[in-house]
């Protein structure tokens, strides 16, 4: 999967959400596909999956706002509340209508919630190791919430170390020092630093306790991926998910943690092209 890896990922596209930048990436010819990255990562995530999804599928991908190389300023409302808002107002940019869905940790928060807050449908949607029940968030998250200033202030250096074991604890193998830089560069300096700690501090579980009592009301095939080695969200919290979506179907992925695209992107492109090819099989499964 390697030798599929981008060297430079393209994210020309350039979307004005009031009056703040969101960067895209598209890719591919063919029905639509979007991809919805998670937190504290970007749109990079994809870098291994996206090119093999694409010789099937058009492929959109894009920055969260306040995410990688999409807007950052102090003040800036980066929650999930918002990101769902985004996401629709995309879909509407890019014309799509019923796109298969594949989405990440937050992203797969975001996907939830656009489906079942802004009716927006999907073709299918897969979601891998998503943050879908309260409560959620770390012991870093945790702490941080609590101290947020003290941690905006730490020096450059020790930020650095916070952010790099931080990422380290969602992957079971091990980065190397380019793919961790990759993580690591959106959140360094004077605007990256505290575009970390402001997306942490506004992290709120009343996010999924919207949602999470209305995942009956499903419309669409869900296959759901989850790492067996996952500390950040248990795989229990998976297979719960699971029972509450009608026929959704459940697969622990072995040898990966929560950072699954990265420890496993064969699996997911595996998993996305069974669920597409196959959509309603799955609803029946």
């Amino acid at each position: 999967m390697r030798a599929s890896e981008s060297t430079d990922w393209d994210l020309t596209g350039k979307f004005d959400f009031r009056d703040q930048e969101v960067r895209y990436g598209t890719m591919g010819a063919g029905e639509p596909l979007v991809l919805l990255h998670g937190t504290p990562f970007s749109s990079v995530v994809w870098r291994r999956i996206a090119p093999h999804l694409a010789s099937h599928r058009r492929v959109y991908y894009f920055d969260l706002l306040g995410y990688g190389r999409s807007h950052k300023q102090h003040g800036q409302d980066v929650s999930l509340a918002v990101q769902n808002q985004l996401f629709t107002a995309l879909l509407d940019h890019w014309g799509l209508d019923r796109p298969d869905v594949v989405a990440h940790d937050f992203g797969g928060t975001t996907a939830l919630r656009t489906h079942l807050l802004d009716d927006r449908d999907y073709r299918t949607l897969t979601l891998i190791d998503p943050v879908a029940l309260s409560p959620h968030g770390s012991a870093l998250v945790q702490t941080a919430r609590e101290h947020t200033d003290a941690f905006v202030e730490l020096p450059g250096y020790i930020h650095e170390a916070v952010v790099r074991a931080y990422i380290s604890g969602a992957v079971h193998r091990t980065l190397s020092e380019h793919e961790m830089s990759r993580y690591l560069q959106p959140w360094l300096g004077e605007v990256g630093q505290p575009a970390f700690y402001r997306q942490i501090a506004q992290m709120d579980d009343r996010h999924t306790d919207e949602i999470q009592d209305r995942y009956a009301e499903i419309r669409c095939p869900v296959t759901i991926l989850w790492g067996e080695h996952d500390t950040w969200i248990p795989i229990e919290r998976g297979r719960d998910l699971a029972d509450r979506i009608p026929h959704a179907t459940f697969h622990a992925v072995p040898e990966a943690s929560h950072l699954l695209p990265e420890d496993s992107p064969e699996t997911v492109v595996a998993a996305v092209f069974d669920l597409i090819d196959h959509p309603a099989s799955a609803s029946a499964a």
